[in-house]
């Protein structure tokens, strides 16, 4: 007889019996995720016969999308959460049970809401708040330090150095760097870093705007400047920001009108409203990022010249997470705490296996897919700890074969191997010496080095 079933049996009251008169159903599990003991309501909610022997199954047999035994493995309760049962949503409440030396020996589950109508006012009262939490800090939508860039590499900490000079100057400020590798972060940084921190940051991302609506978001429209105006006009984010930094993302996918004014705003610091004749005055700090080439865009002709230069004051170029990849361990630990923050799920470890993959992986997508596939992870383990297939790293090894780009890549890394070894040779194997003469930091140099198995 297992400890929990001892409880059960030796209680003068069912303890269980009576937890589950408070709610619409419970269960119990002991520590193989086999069931001890189910309530009547929670059979009837099942629609499960009355003589059906459920004790011993394993709770998976009857509840497949079950996270009692995640419970159970990881000893953390979820306090509150959504489940479809029987096609039916309901709130549930999930507790592991313990010895008073902290080791699980089973796990409860409760049933306190079969009909979410109930939880309408919670629900209700929730998006008021945060509505409210929203309004309050329309033009305060800054969040992060330059301390929040997690990481001690080289690359990094040149980067929060170089940034944390460039806040003490109040000028345009250029952000380049490939997607997912945090230039809204450090924008933030850089504004909460400089002068102007007690102004307004206002951030745009000009590729999700519509074209038509580009126009009146950044700079504003009068009174019936365009059908569906407001009567008494509106502010743009520009006008907003004054005092204060604006930050526009994506700033490679503005149009060529659009270029023209925001040329104005830089040059003049004034902005002419969407159906005004009158140029409005503004004191705000622009900040730009681009995964993007603006250079090439420019030759192309698809950015105005004087724009890019206007621009490209003070660039700075975030590191890839492949030329960074000795913060990986620092940014797992970070982030798999904010997923468990956020999805209320358990806080999970990585194992040996996938800290290895993760350190191996190239991260086309930075450290936005870091975030992805950890979050993907800490929905897929079934285990205490997460392994590489639970990242993905299966979808990946069979879908590189047949990647159009495989042979590109592979081009390039042999062409990377043959500079590095020529600097190598050059310089006598003295790594430092090589990585100056690349212009590169010595981390970065061991990294490629390890990347290709040199």
């Amino acid at each position: 007889m297992s400890q929990l079933e001892t409880l059960i049996n030796t209680s003068d009251e069912n303890l269980l019996t009576l937890l589950s008169s408070l709610c619409q159903g419970a269960i119990a599990i002991d520590q193989q995720c086999r069931i001890v003991w189910l309530s009547e309501q929670y059979r009837e909610f099942l629609d499960l016969p009355s003589d059906a022997v459920l004790t011993g199954l394993t709770v998976e047999e009857i509840l497949p999308t079950t996270q009692l035994p995640r419970v159970v493995k990881t000893g953390q309760p979820s306090f509150l959460d959504l489940m479809q049962i029987n096609n039916r949503w309901c709130a549930v409440t999930r507790l592991p049970l313990k010895n008073p030396d902290g080791s699980v020996f089973g796990a409860i589950g409760f049933i306190f809401y079969d009909n979410l109508n109930n939880l309408q006012p919670l629900f209700d009262k929730f998006a008021r708040l945060k509505k409210q939490l929203v309004s309050e800090n329309l033009l305060r939508t800054s969040k992060y330090e330059l301390d929040d860039l997690i990481g001690n590499s080289t690359p990094l900490l040149k980067i929060k150095r170089q940034a944390l000079r460039a806040a003490q100057l109040d000028t345009t400020i250029l952000l380049l760097g490939e997607t997912g590798t945090g230039k809204e972060l450090l924008a933030q940084g850089i504004h909460n870093a400089s002068p102007r921190r007690d102004g307004p940051f206002v951030g745009i991302n000009m590729a999700a705007l519509p074209e038509s609506l580009v126009e009146s978001e950044l700079f504003g429209a009068v009174a019936g400047a365009f059908t569906g105006a407001s009567k008494s006009g509106r502010q743009g984010k520009i006008q907003l920001a004054a005092g204060g930094t604006l930050f526009l993302d994506e700033i490679a996918d503005i149009s060529a009108a659009i270029q023209a004014k925001l040329l104005r705003v830089l040059q003049e610091r004034e902005v002419e409203a969407l159906g005004s004749n009158r140029l409005e005055k503004v004191d705000v700090r622009i900040i730009a990022a681009t995964s993007r080439n603006l250079k090439q865009l420019v030759d192309e002709g698809l950015f105005r010249e004087d724009l890019y230069y206007r621009l490209n004051v003070l660039p700075l170029r975030l590191p890839a997470l492949r030329d960074r990849q000795s913060d990986i361990p620092a940014l797992c630990t970070h982030l798999l705490q904010k997923i468990s923050q956020d999805s209320g799920l358990p806080a999970l470890n990585l194992s040996n296996e996938a800290m290895d993959w993760l350190q191996q992986y190239q991260w086309p997508g930075n450290v936005r897919e870091l975030h992805n596939r950890l979050e993907r992870a800490c929905v897929m383990a079934e285990q205490e700890v997460i392994y590489p297939d639970d990242l993905g790293a299966d979808d990946i090894a069979q879908s590189t074969p047949f990647c159009a780009d495989n042979h590109l890549t592979q081009s390039r890394d042999k062409a990377e191997l043959q500079t590095l070894q020529q600097a190598l040779q050059q310089c006598q194997h003295n790594k430092t010496r090589a990585a100056k003469q690349l212009g590169i930091s010595r981390a970065t140099l061991y990294n490629r080095i390890r990347r290709l198995n040199m």
